[in-house]
């Protein structure tokens, strides 16, 4: 039956040569890329690479539980929650309107005409600019910039967290406004209403749910960022996790883990449950 088919030209799949051909491109451009990073899978296997992975896997255990160190743990998952829901609500407060301004969902010229005017895409560019310079910079780079600037502790990483969540909230924002429905916002617009009454009634609730599906995610992404920051003198169990290493304590490491793994794991619950309701 499989070869009558693939005798058939009618049955036969027309996408099946470009997709072997994407294939190959795919794999002709990777190879570089492994060749380059001296990836070698056969390391991993290898029985003396096996036994030194096997000791200090053994090194972190037993996990400590000790009381005190607990307490300070305990402290420590609160200053990483803190630190990326602090973070990110400055975030917002700088990527909103921001992408109210980048938008074309609320150009004029859009909105009555259906296509944005040159000078009206000219006058956004300097905002899509910003947003652009706020994402292109890791957050952890920020975070040795703020660390230097206002030293040790959590302000550097929530300074971090936000303006670099600011430039991905702003321009993911502005391409949910501008993926909806325009024909609410142009009803407005052409009926006299001005452009964040537009905004309000006729683009937020066909966005909403887009807009918060995808904030309660970057929450959970700055959870993770907050902890890979503490490694630069931001605090929160990132700097646990530093100390711990550095004194070769790995019991302590893999408390920290494993309370970590938990507050992601806490996190996304929480994210899931609020979207269902949304939905």
């Amino acid at each position: 039956m499989s070869l009558a088919l693939a005798s058939d030209p009618a049955r036969r799949d027309p996408a099946a040569l470009p997709r072997l051909l994407l294939t190959v491109l795919a794999l002709l451009i990777l190879w570089p890329g492994l060749v380059l990073t001296e990836f070698n899978p056969a390391l991993l296997v290898d029985p003396d690479n096996i036994v030194i992975f096997g000791r200090f896997l053994a090194g972190f255990w037993p996990p400590d539980l000790s009381p005190d160190f607990l307490a300070m743990l305990a402290i420590a998952t609160l200053e990483t929650l803190a630190m990326a829901t602090a973070g990110l609500t400055l975030g917002l407060l700088l990527a909103v309107p921001m992408s109210l301004l980048a938008t074309r969902a609320l150009s004029v010229s859009a909105l009555l005409t259906g296509r944005p005017a040159r000078w009206s895409a000219t006058a956004r560019y300097p905002v899509r600019l910003v947003l652009i310079l706020l994402r292109s910079i890791p957050e952890i780079v920020w975070a040795l910039l703020f660390v230097r600037a206002v030293g040790l502790g959590p302000t550097a990483g929530v300074l971090a967290i936000a303006i670099t969540y600011s430039g991905m909230l702003g321009k993911v924002y502005a391409e949910i406004y501008e993926s909806v429905d325009q024909a609410p916002a142009r009803a407005l617009m052409q009926s006299g209403s001005s452009r964040l009454t537009a905004f309000f009634y006729g683009i937020l609730p066909g966005a909403a749910q887009e807009l918060t599906s995808y904030t309660l995610y970057r929450w959970e992404c700055a959870i993770r960022a907050s902890v890979i920051m503490g490694f630069v003198g931001a605090g929160g169990l990132g700097q646990m996790i530093d100390l711990s290493i550095r004194m070769f304590a790995g019991g302590e490491v893999v408390t920290i883990l494993a309370s970590f793994l938990l507050l992601v794991l806490l996190a996304d619950q929480l994210s899931s449950v609020l979207r269902r309701r949304l939905a």
